[in-house]
């Protein structure tokens, strides 16, 4: 799907996928990884995955293996990994017209 241009992916739901009690970041930054070596940082969107991340870990947590994860990537493009991208890909912040 990645081959696809018109193709993003969501980045959420890592620590839910593995061991809730045992999960370290070394066992998932791999995927996170892989996902924006394919996608590219243009197309990727953080997604916290709360509440239902909170099963396994604290928000705080999940959110400090994304911060690893996007942490080679320039300012810019970890700035549209965790929202930019969003608003680009949902339209947000956009005027509506019509009625």
């Amino acid at each position: 799907m990645a081959a696809l241009p018109n193709i993003v992916c969501k980045l959420s739901g890592l620590t839910t996928e593995a061991d809730w009690e045992k999960w370290r970041p070394q066992d998932v930054l791999p995927y996170a990884r892989h996902v924006l070596d394919a996608f590219g940082p243009d197309r990727v969107l953080f997604g916290s995955g709360w509440p239902l991340c909170t099963l396994a870990g604290r928000y705080a947590d999940v959110f400090a293996v994304a911060e690893q994860a996007v942490a080679a990537l320039s300012p810019s493009e970890r700035a549209a990994v965790f929202g930019g991208n969003a608003v680009r890909v949902y339209g947000l912040g956009q005027a509506r017209s019509g009625g």
